[in-house]
């Protein structure tokens, strides 16, 4: 087991290398060809009027006047030294905003995260379980409208209902408006993230619920459950004992795997719910042009997937001993 890993994360180091590599030249390209200018951005245009010395100004404090191959060699040497750069939104180290931000994602995301993936799971095996049936007619409906449906639209409607006519949730922040993070207790912090968390659940359970649904079925069409009923196996026994072991690891690499929209949808779902998370200053740094921040963001939430898909494989060399082995995957 050891044996293997050690290559296979070696192999994975390589591959995130390069991806950030790629990434970087990419993300400063597009960057740098933005029709957004960064200053006009930053000091809002139709607020305030620079005079032509306060924009030579900022442009000399920020290298906006160098040739483009110049300013990203410069930010390259610095990110090779851990140096993100400076967030002109936030007036500090980019860093710290991403570090601050995240965490609080973090809690967002995580419980979003195991919601969506143990109901998914539940749905998707209950499904299967009972194929063709009423009952698996309604979940395959659900899942079917929560994938074509946008993230902001259920945070609109379900901040409709919740908030705005029933009063039972927040209508924004992660925290009571007029106190800080410190100062928020732990149930005023879970009451703020539940309806942006339910939100990004609905979402999140329909590509579980349908791949679990799936392999539930073919599990309980396969030879060992015809021999299992035929011995007086009950339809549900038959799943519980048989079925769940060849669909549950599945289903976890698919929910590891999915860190990806998990983070896309949480950049809505915290514009909609005024959520400040790192979502939504991956949004204040586009349109405000605070490139150092977006440049760190994006790279950041390269290595945050790319982390998720490589404990996804992990899951799978560690579980499954034909890999470990060179044998196919399941």
């Amino acid at each position: 087991m050891k044996n293997t890993i050690i290559p296979f994360l070696g192999k994975k180091a390589v591959r995130l290398a390069v991806l950030l590599a790629a990434l970087a030249v990419f993300s400063f390209i597009l960057v740098s060809v933005s029709p957004i200018d960064p200053i006009d951005a930053y000091v809002g245009a139709s607020i305030l009027k620079l005079s032509p010395e306060q924009r030579e100004i900022i442009a000399q404090r920020w290298g906006l006047n160098d040739p483009p191959l110049e300013r990203f060699l410069r930010w390259a040497g610095r990110l090779l030294q851990g140096d993100f750069g400076i967030s002109t939104i936030f007036n500090e180290p980019v860093s710290t905003v991403i570090g601050k931000r995240f965490m609080t994602s973090f809690w967002l995301m995580a419980l979003a995260w195991t919601i969506s993936g143990v109901l998914g799971f539940i749905l998707g095996l209950i499904a299967g379980t009972r194929e063709n049936s009423p009952l698996d007619s309604v979940i395959r409906l659900y899942a079917y409208t929560m994938a074509a449906t946008p993230t902001f639209w259920v945070g609109m409607v379900l901040l409709t209902v919740f908030s705005v006519s029933l009063g039972w949730t927040p209508v924004c922040c992660a925290w009571p408006p007029g106190l800080s993070a410190d100062q928020a207790t732990l149930w005023q912090r879970i009451h703020h993230l539940l309806l942006p968390a339910v939100t990004l659940s609905l979402i999140g359970v329909a590509q579980i619920t349908m791949h679990t649904r799936e392999k539930t079925v073919e599990a309980m069409r396969s030879d060992y459950a015809i021999f299992a009923r035929a011995q007086g196996e009950s339809t549900w026994g038959v799943s519980l004992r048989h079925a769940v072991r060849n669909v549950a690891l599945p289903a976890v690499t698919l929910q590891f795997g999915s860190l990806g929209e998990l983070f896309g949808g949480s950049v809505l779902a915290e514009q909609v719910f005024s959520y400040p998370g790192l979502g939504r200053a991956t949004v204040e740094a586009g349109i405000r042009g605070d490139v150092p921040l977006l440049l760190g963001i994006v790279l950041f939430s390269a290595v945050f997937v790319f982390t998720g898909n490589t404990v996804a494989d992990l899951t799978y060399l560690a579980v499954d001993p034909r890999i470990r082995t060179g044998g196919d995957k399941p």
